[in-house]
């Protein structure tokens, strides 16, 4: 009997394990396709349909803030760049958005601002000297691989860039979320001892990617700061990186934003609408919410 039920538990085990924990189709055209064994295969296991990514009424891959948003085309979301080392993502972004410092970890960028001036900066490393530069439209700039780097829309009316990619599967990590998703020990120690409730007061408010820009963008184009932005990108708490059961207090730094004691004409939330919609009004329900950008 004892050994009957080992078994029976076994066989379960077997078959929970061997069984794909988030399998969709498209994670099932992917898997097909990195097992073809010659290009040619790949491409008799696509139909013509799915040769083509529509950035303005993506099927997947758009993450989303309070001041525009992004849409990916990688291995990912888009089955037909595997094994071809390519992927895109273009960026729409509302008046001031801006899209937060992030890296790459596995490929390099080449961005092309579209229709708007784009303020940009990139970090190689250390050592390594700042470099930044405005995009007028029609012209672009590379941003290395693993580099550090910011694209922020410096005009007070929607743009959009088009960033193309050396590798399928580029990754993104953004900064802010990344390391303020390390113990928090950690990061009070690599601030300089500002304080448990002073590091978990900041965590509290990184927005979400696309964010709200510099203030004298906002004044510049007569806006406001949103009294709140979403925060769902934060990186999610594990017993290794949770906080202290102590890290609760008086002094803990409020979470809600600040508000900007100037008179604006509008908000960022209400000018930023075109952004989620640029060219065609179908890309609102486009706008799913993301943990990653």
């Amino acid at each position: 009997m004892f050994s009957e039920s080992i078994a029976a538990f076994v066989v379960l085990s077997i078959a929970l394990c061997s069984t794909p924990v988030l399998s969709t189709p498209l994670s099932d055209k992917v898997a097909e396709l990195r097992l073809d064994p010659t290009a040619v295969d790949r491409l008799n296991s696509l139909t013509d349909q799915q040769f083509v990514f529509d950035f303005f009424s993506p099927p997947a891959g758009v993450v989303t803030g309070a001041a525009g948003h992004t849409v990916a085309a990688t291995s990912g979301t888009f089955p037909a760049v595997v094994g071809n080392g390519v992927a895109m993502t273009v960026g729409f972004l509302g008046p001031c958005g801006i899209n937060t410092p992030h890296t790459h970890p596995r490929a390099t960028e080449i961005n092309l601002s579209v229709n708007g001036t784009l303020r940009t900066g990139l970090l190689t490393e250390n050592g390594a000297r700042f470099v930044m530069n405005d995009l007028p439209p029609g012209s672009m700039t590379i941003f290395p691989q693993g580099a550090v780097h910011f694209e922020m829309n410096d005009g007070c009316e929607p743009a959009m860039f088009v960033a193309a990619f050396n590798g399928e599967d580029p990754g993104v990590s953004s900064l802010a979320q990344r390391f303020f998703g390390l113990p928090v020990d950690i990061v009070d120690a690599a601030l300089g001892y500002p304080g448990v409730q002073q590091v978990k007061g900041l965590e509290s408010k990184i927005p979400d990617n696309i964010a709200v820009g510099t203030d004298e963008c906002l004044k510049r184009c007569g806006l406001a700061r949103p009294p709140a932005q979403p925060t769902a990108q934060h990186q999610p708490r594990v017993s290794g990186n949770a906080f202290p059961t102590n890290a609760v207090g008086s002094d803990t730094v409020s979470a809600q934003p600040t508000q900007t004691p100037v008179s604006a004409n509008s908000t960022v939330a209400s000018a930023t609408e075109a952004a989620n919609s640029p060219v065609a009004s179908s890309t609102q329900s486009a706008n799913t919410t993301s943990s990653t950008a």
